[in-house]
């Protein structure tokens, strides 16, 4: 590096300093590397171009959150897993997984078999048309009969046709054949109550269906839940409508063999099924490899 610099003050002073062609020689200089030496810088540029960044609007400040102690609220976070829920939500939890855990016979596993969605909207839509009176309107019935027959005119109001409900009713009006159509809920607790009614309607050739909601049949007939309701006759006008719904829920439920032997349940949780994967897969390998064959 000495020895650069006084060879570019020797030339500043000499009379040859003036061309030209050695007046870029200390800057070219300047920027060879040394023999054995490092590099030498080059000189900063003063007019370095700064990078063109983007504007910013004033009037939307960045004001990143700050989320550490006594900083800003915290975002809302699923804690589902972490509620210690009530006893009556964990035992139909556990229940629900149980059933889906065990073998359950046909008569019981019968009940998950239901009427879809479209089928049980227009089977509601008939069933309303014949919702029982209210304790209201069966008074002023009442008190209409009797004041005609006090005035000695023949009656003009007469018993309306309505849904039968009640489990020992309809039991009855199956027993004589006087039912055209039953439904039958399939979430009665205990099922007990009804698993017997399929198997009476079969052999009273009535058709029946399954649906889904107690609480559905019980807005029907003015109670909270209703186990089963009947229909015995239905207006002129409904009759088709009966005939096609009768004929086609027989063939579903009546008629149908499947439902009788079918069991329900055995339904392993994911890291069973994965377990009893993972055994398979290696009795496969086993057995091939017994017999000399190779399995990805």
């Amino acid at each position: 590096i000495l020895a650069q610099a006084l060879a570019i003050l020797a030339l500043e002073h000499s009379p040859a300093a003036q061309s030209p062609t050695l007046n870029k020689l200390p800057f070219a200089i300047m920027g060879k590397v040394a023999k054995g030496g490092k590099k030498v810088a080059a000189a900063p540029l003063s007019d370095k171009k700064k990078k063109a960044g983007t504007k910013t609007n004033p009037l939307f400040e960045k004001k990143p959150k700050n989320l550490r102690l006594g900083g800003d609220i915290q975002p809302k976070r699923d804690l589902t897993r972490y509620v210690k829920w009530p006893k009556y939500v964990r035992l139909q939890r556990a229940k629900r997984i149980m059933l889906m855990r065990l073998k359950v016979p046909p008569a019981i596993a019968q009940f998950n078999h239901t009427i879809d969605k479209s089928q049980a909207a227009s089977l509601l839509r008939l069933l309303k048309k014949y919702q029982p009176e209210t304790q209201k309107d069966k008074k002023e019935r009442l008190v209409e009969m009797a004041r005609q027959k006090k005035e000695g005119e023949a009656a003009q109001t007469k018993k309306p046709v309505v849904l039968k409900f009640g489990l020992n009713h309809v039991t009855n009006l199956i027993e004589q054949k006087a039912a055209k159509l039953v439904v039958i809920a399939h979430d009665c607790d205990p099922i007990e109550t009804v698993c017997w009614l399929p198997a009476l309607c079969r052999k009273k050739d009535v058709p029946y269906c399954i649906i889904k909601g107690k609480a559905r049949l019980g807005t029907l007939v003015h109670q909270k839940t209703a186990t089963c309701v009947a229909l015995t006759t239905v207006r002129q006008e409904d009759n088709a409508e009966l005939g096609k719904l009768a004929e086609s829920f027989k063939g579903m439920f009546n008629e149908n063999v499947e439902i009788r032997r079918r069991w329900g349940g055995g339904i392993m949780g994911q890291k069973s099924q994965h377990v009893t994967q993972r055994k398979e897969k290696a009795i496969q390998i086993e057995q091939a490899k017994k017999l000399g064959l190779s399995i990805a």
